[in-house]
């Protein structure tokens, strides 16, 4: 019975381009399980969006002197742009800064007010005389009171990862230079996560046994060692999404960002199923609770998605739907939150405003995009931070991708195609000799193996055993030698080359939610006419707000999706297609030439 599948991504701010280790900590495995799970045939629906509210927007825009919305669809743009590049197939791919996003935050509001979750209560904020108005947090910045790291935020340290009560920070000073800073009281509304508490420390210890240590027991020991404290939800700023009440003074305070953009998880299905005209049909990922939600993001925002956003689904429960559809249905919570850790580059942390960085983009002007994709997942920070070395990455192309499995590839299908006229060697499977079924049977046992991996959010592991199994390929023909055998023996060799034909078809599926670009060639070097996989497009979306450009991803080629996951059934005498090299091999000189170009 095919599983119901929800991959929701984090949300990438809009004030700065795509790096790496973005890619890497949650768009690129969130985009390999969604892939495995379409090759198993099962119901997969992947969401994520531009975060376009906030302060980070609001200083970008400021810094470069043109408005906030225009800022952020310049970077919307070329985030899709870089989703397009690398393969990673959002369903919808969308922003914040919607009509739609914002209804479906309200209608949370409302029902978390509701259900007595919200309180209204004074607090102090940073205040700049000079400007005349409440800073956000992020324009405010000073000595943190627990670890005392000089360039934390009013509300969160970045270094030691905790939230912080504003008024305790030392030495505070405004990061736009709105001279001496004030703290005054200010009214919001605060989400009570102190009466969820038990809720979210049930939900957690019943997530416990799938979800990673790093992620689950930070989770717990927070809960433990702190205990879940009343949140400010709004803020006072200008641009992002009407707090939904007529009482007077919060016209001029909007939705705190870290509130609505967690809720894109729930609109952007909810656009998807509008604007795929299947009205109603996000239903089966959120009103279904067999449906399974994998969270991916970064491990710097593991609090807000395993404690934070369920306790809003939870707090809301189905007075959600009462306010947004008219009707009484609780929300599925998520099933995992498989965050990653960091990756940093050439051991130091990835850091744009000194340029130390690999930018998506232009990495793809120089690199193909299975190459960048396979380096960032052997090499991914699953449970620990990672680094990305340029020479490490020179030669995990060169050994691994290029020697093992590329040129088992290639030389195969070339060597079959020369020899026996374009076509798969005519061979009756029954024939086949105990080596070559041995061979098959341990491929075949890849897809369990490999499988399981990847439904445990195992990747780096996952794709390892793949790379295994194409070495036993590799071990296979050095011990049969077709390539010699053909000229003494046809028959025996038409047997390996067949076996191993059949291993390479099979190994092309396994490989393919890592390398969807190489692994679609090499399928139709196969002679097959249904894709593997579907094809991105992008189109604009048109609302109460404007217009904005949404990613989708859908299938084609085929009229059902049916399961591809399984061992190749490969036709003897079936028509190939003149094959060719799938990877390129990088030059030494790669490595300076990409250090250099760091700092600068």
């Amino acid at each position: 019975m095919p599983e119901n599948i929800l991959i929701a991504i984090a949300w990438p701010y809009a004030n700065a381009e795509i790096h790496v280790g973005n890619l890497t900590g949650s768009h690129l495995p969130g985009d390999i399980v969604a892939r495995y799970h379409r090759l198993k045939g099962n119901k997969v629906l992947v969401v994520s969006g531009t975060d376009s509210h906030g302060t980070p927007i609001v200083i970008a825009a400021e810094k470069e002197g043109k408005p906030v919305e225009e800022v952020y669809k310049k970077y919307h743009e070329s985030f899709i742009e870089v989703f397009k590049g690398y393969g990673i197939t959002y369903d919808m791919f969308t922003t914040t800064h919607s009509e739609n996003h914002f209804k479906v935050s309200q209608a949370m509001f409302l029902a978390l007010q509701k259900n007595g979750y919200l309180f209204k209560q004074f607090s102090k904020q940073w205040y700049s005389p000079s400007a005349n108005k409440f800073l956000p947090d992020r324009y405010v910045e000073g000595t943190c009171y627990i670890c005392g790291f000089e360039g934390a935020r009013s509300d969160q340290c970045d270094n030691c990862g905790n939230v912080l009560e504003p008024e305790k920070l030392k030495n505070p000073r405004a990061k736009t230079g709105d001279g001496k800073l004030e703290l005054r009281e200010t009214e919001h509304f605060y989400l009570d996560l102190s009466k969820l508490e038990p809720a979210v420390k049930k939900f957690l210890e019943e997530r416990a046994p799938h979800m990673r240590d790093t992620v689950i027991g930070e989770s717990l020991r927070k809960i433990e060692s702190e205990g879940l404290k009343p949140r400010s939800i709004t803020r006072d700023i200008e641009w992002g999404i009407p707090i939904p009440t007529e009482e007077p003074g919060w016209e001029t305070k909007k939705l705190y960002v870290w509130f609505e953009a967690v809720i894109g998880y729930l609109s952007a299905p909810i656009e998807w199923s509008q604007v795929a005209g299947q009205k109603g049909a996000w239903r089966d990922w959120w009103i279904n609770p067999d449906a399974k939600q994998f969270h991916f993001i970064g491990k710097d925002n593991i609090f807000f998605h395993t404690s934070q956003w369920p306790a809003e689904l939870m707090g809301a429960g189905s007075a959600f739907m009462e306010f947004f559809a008219g009707e009484e249905v609780p929300l599925t919570l998520p099933y995992d939150v498989p965050a990653n850790q960091f990756m940093n580059l050439e051991d130091q942390k990835i850091s744009g405003s000194r340029n130390w960085a690999v930018w998506c983009l232009d990495a793809l002007t120089r690199y193909d995009p299975d190459a960048l994709r396979y380096y960032l997942t052997v090499n991914m920070p699953e449970n620990k931070d990672s680094d990305w070395d340029w020479s490490e990455f020179v030669a995990r192309n060169n050994n691994e991708l290029v020697a093992t499995w590329g040129n088992l590839a290639n030389r195969v299908l070339s060597f079959c195609y020369k020899h026996w006229e374009g076509h798969v060697p005519d061979v009756d499977p029954a024939s086949l000799r105990p080596a070559d079924l041995e061979l098959l049977a341990t491929i075949a046992n890849g897809f369990s193996t490999v499988g399981a991996e990847l439904e445990s959010v195992r990747l780096r592991s996952a794709l390892g055993e793949a790379m295994k199994l194409a070495t036993a390929v590799n071990v296979y023909l050095d011990v049969n030698a077709p390539w010699s055998a053909v000229k003494t023996d046809k028959d025996g060799a038409a047997k390996t080359i067949f076996t191993a034909l059949r291993a390479i078809d099979s190994l092309k599926v396994i490989f393919s939610p890592f390398l969807p670009f190489t692994s679609a060639r090499l399928h139709g070097f196969f002679g097959y006419e249904t894709p593997l996989f579907g094809e991105q497009f992008s189109e604009e979306v048109t609302d109460s707000l404007g217009t904005h450009t949404v990613l989708r991803y859908r299938e084609v080629g085929r009229d059902t999706i049916s399961p591809y996951w399984r061992p190749s059934e490969l036709k003897p005498g079936q028509r190939l297609n003149q094959p060719g090299p799938l990877f390129k091999k990088l030059e030494p000189t790669v490595i300076e030439e990409e250090r250099a170009r760091l700092g600068n």
